[in-house]
């Protein structure tokens, strides 16, 4: 019988050099920067047996969000339009609303909690958060669940 896979979120400072190498090969295959995996494996410095062993149990988080509802939590500045930008981000990265949610704004800032899915999205999760961190009056964003 096999076990249900359980996931863990962990900083990659604490984990063995190998899992990042095997995310590296990954990213250079996926972009096509070798030919082969030898190639990749080669320019990264791990062997292939180590990145046999690791591909399919190795992921990026972004990649672990795509397809899936993403909620997070944002703390905006009670600045006019600054919703109208963050929901413009959204578009433009053609993730789908599913839900707001947002508390009247107390000491200059209102909480905010928005669910996405994120199929159609362009781009990663990681990429998203940082074109939302930019948007001036954005104090905070944070991912509060995945399904």
């Amino acid at each position: 019988m096999d076990r249900e896979p359980v996931y863990f979120l962990v900083d990659s400072s604490v984990l063995p050099e190998v899992f990042s190498k095997v995310i590296e090969v990954k990213k250079i295959l996926e972009a096509k920067k070798a030919k082969t995996v030898n190639d990749a494996v080669q320019a990264v410095g791990i062997s292939r047996s180590a990145y046999y062993k690791y591909k399919d149990y190795v992921f990026p988080f972004y990649e672990i969000t795509q397809g899936k509802i993403v909620t997070l939590f944002v703390v905006l500045e009670d600045i006019p339009g600054i919703l109208s930008n963050l929901l413009s981000v959204i578009a433009k990265v053609r993730a789908n609303i599913l839900t707001i949610n947002q508390n009247i704004p107390i000491n200059g800032v209102a909480n905010i909690t928005i669910s996405i899915r994120t199929g159609n999205m362009i781009g990663n999760i990681q990429q998203f958060i940082s074109q939302v961190e930019k948007i001036e009056g954005v104090k905070k964003v944070e991912i509060l669940a995945t399904e």
